[in-house]
């Protein structure tokens, strides 16, 4: 922090780090924290009172002062006197930037007005799931007063603005004792003269209501178990071969990411009587049904292809139906019909976004909203919010606006992508671009090692993820790719990377020497295509198959026949492939290098010494050597047919298949005839 930052805001960071960490006291991103000190004004000299406040989009288990918005707290209340009523309310979100005080800082979210009206110099607004259990109860002013006698007030409900901030600071000046709120069908809002007072409050209700459903709920508020749960293999199997088609279906608008859930509260929700009854009824916070849409998509123990697709048609038009009730001529346009949750009993949760972070998010929030029914049916009846307020949140003008803000995608976002070999040189060059064009990446390695250290440096596990496979085994390239599934939903760009080369004239060449680099390139690709395009098809995306085949795949050059040999057929496959798979969208297309020296695998286990032997100069300066023999006199690097394949994959050659395309700084012997 500056040294003009009062110590309260580090106290404020402090309070809002330990009650974010903590997922029982509010979701990812969700709720916000303030405090209220005096602060310079550079202008006049003098010190004014500020309010510093989470800003819009951040998250409070990693706040930064950067994500705090710091407005003067004199006019954010001077506000009151121009507010022009609720039908208005979200013009005072414009109006908030006029309060700004200094530069930079966050922009004011939605809430900035309950945390400036509320008469306390601390302010917590929270999504607790036991919290939210008692906002959502059907009689949950009653059980706020039973929990709380008076110490906490019922707040009801009404969508985040600047009403709300004026309901909530009525009802603190009414209520003296009060130490917070219940806000109906919403969360929990507590306030405090110091910032421990504050977190201590916060904590108070959500620890005693935890303490209350757990002593006076239901033991089985979600009804007798009616569906087996199967064990963790066969659950995944299944999950593996649902995931492709749920992914292609929930893809029906828009390119989406999957993530998968299994968690024991999932399970067993899924596993009830009553699960079906209330996920029909929808969430209720607004952080939760703005990243799970109004209601899940449930369907059937163990579900026939026919069924799914039948039960997302009906999904479809039930959603357009929920547009066509609520929306005015002024509403946004929709947004996309299709489910981003799936709900399967003995199987689990899928969940849908437009990147992993999103559909892993929306899981969680899932996973928050059952936690809220347990809790509220346990003591009462789950009751959320009506779907006409549903519909103002999720097509409110601010969130649209939030909407139009966010950067466009990169060229591979949604996509998902499997490179073999991916430990190190072309493929590791390979794995990296496509994860910097927004790709979500499995780097597949023999060397399992290799593959987590560029999966690592790619970033953490919504990003890439590292696989170890063999390409010669068809269970271990069962195995990847059914990893890769239930990593991130599907796939779409496959890179057959995975090669050796042993490189010995042809008396020489013996039968193991053959068969090695036959079953790792001509065979291994082929396993690798073949357990992709199964995904492909099922998902019913399109997607690209490359080959990283090799300027040997059509030259004839020296002591290496075996190697030629493999690549000359990978470089056929090409072109069978493309043949078939073109009617299901899906491209396939090779990139021939040569002279892939620096940071290659091959290079440095034995090929490299060998061909400057043949070739009779120095291993060190092979890669100068291939350079000096191409008509551009330049090195070839695994960066450059890396962008080959972001090039072939990227969108501009979606209508290129069957293409073969050189990387070797030209190489006339090698032109494509």
């Amino acid at each position: 922090m500056s040294n003009d930052t009062p110590t309260q805001v580090g106290e404020l960071l402090d309070r809002a780090h330990a009650l974010g960490g903590d997922p029982r006291n509010t979701n990812y991103a969700g709720g916000n924290a303030s405090v209220k000190a005096a602060g310079h004004d550079p202008v006049t000299g003098q010190d004014v009172d500020l309010m510093w406040v989470k800003g819009s989009g951040g998250d409070l288990g990693t706040l930064k002062e950067s994500g705090l918005a710091v407005l003067r707290l004199d006019r954010v209340r001077a506000l009151k006197t121009i507010y022009p009523g609720v039908e208005r309310e979200d013009e005072m979100v414009a109006a908030f930037d006029y309060c700004l005080h200094g530069k930079g800082g966050a922009a004011p979210s939605i809430d900035t007005a309950m945390h400036a009206l509320v008469e306390a110099a601390h302010v917590d607004h929270l999504h607790p799931d036991a919290g939210i259990a008692i906002a959502t109860a059907q009689d949950g002013p009653a059980l706020t007063e039973r929990i709380f006698a008076g110490r906490v007030v019922w707040v009801p409900w009404r969508r985040p603005g600047f009403q709300l901030g004026l309901d909530i600071a009525a009802i603190q000046a009414t209520n003296p004792q009060a130490i917070g709120a219940i806000l109906g069908g919403h969360g929990i809002t507590a306030w405090g003269a110091t910032s421990e007072e504050c977190r201590a409050n916060s904590l108070e209700i959500i620890r005693t209501a935890e303490q209350y459903i757990a002593a006076h709920g239901r033991p089985d508020p979600f009804g007798p178990i009616v569906h087996e749960t199967p064990g963790e293999e066969v659950r995944l199997a299944k999950a593996a071969q649902l995931f492709p088609l749920l992914r292609g279906l929930a893809s029906t608008d828009a390119p989406m990411v999957g993530h998968y859930t299994a968690t024991p509260e999932v399970l067993d929700f899924l596993a009830r009587a009553e699960h079906p009854r209330l996920a029909a009824l929808g969430t209720s916070c607004p952080d939760h049904f703005l990243r799970t849409k109004v209601a899940p998509l449930v369907l059937p123990p163990d579900p026939a292809e026919e069924l799914i697709r039948h039960l997302h048609a009906a999904y479809r038009a039930d959603y357009a139906a929920y547009y066509a009730r609520h929306a005015v001529p002024e509403s946004p346009p929709m947004r996309g019909a299709d489910p981003a949750i799936v709900l399967v009993p003995g199987v689990g949760m899928f969940s849908f976004g437009k990147d992993k972070q999103t559909a892993r998010v929306a899981g969680e929030f899932y996973l928050n909203a059952i936690n809220v029914m347990r809790g509220a049916e346990a003591l009462s009846a789950y009751a959320p919010i009506e779907e006409s307020e549903k519909f103002r949140i999720e097509y409110w003008d601010l969130e649209e606006a939030k909407l139009r803000r966010l950067p466009p995608p990169k060229p591979l976002a949604t996509r998902i992508a499997l490179v073999t070999g991916g430990g190190s040189g072309i493929g590791a060059a390979t794995a990296r671009r496509l994860a910097a064009e927004g790709a979500r990446v499995v780097v597949a390695d023999r060397n399992l090692a290799a593959a987590e250290k560029v999966a690592a440096l790619i970033g953490g596990a919504d990003a890439a993820v590292a696989v170890r496979a063999d390409v010669t085994d068809e269970a271990q390239v069962q195995d990847m790719v059914r990893r890769a599934v239930l990593a991130f939903g599907g796939l779409d760009l496959v890179v057959n990377n995975a090669g050796l080369s042993l490189s010995r004239p042809l008396l020489e060449t013996t039968a193991d020497d053959w068969d090695i680099q036959h079953d790792v390139m001509a065979k291994g690709s082929f396993l690798v295509s073949r357990e992709a395009a199964r995904v492909l098809i099922d998902q019913g995306m399109g997607g690209d198959i490359i080959y990283i085949s090799s300027k040997n795949s059509i030259f004839a050059g020296p002591n290496n026949v075996a190697y030629g040999a493999a690549k000359a057929d990978q470089a056929h496959q090409v072109r069978l492939l493309a043949a078939e798979l073109g009617e299901h969208g899906i491209r396939v297309n090779g990139i021939n290098p040569d002279g892939v020296v620096r940071g290659s695998g091959i290079f440095a286990s034995g090929w490299g010494a060998n061909r400057a032997a043949v070739y009779g100069v120095p291993e060190e300066q092979l890669g100068e050597f291939y350079a000096q023999r191409t008509l551009l006199k330049r090195e070839v690097l695994p960066e450059h047919v890396a962008a080959a394949v972001f090039a072939l994959t990227a969108g501009d050659l979606d209508l290129t298949t069957g293409l073969h395309i050189p990387v070797d700084a030209g190489v006339p012997a090698a032109f494509l005839r």
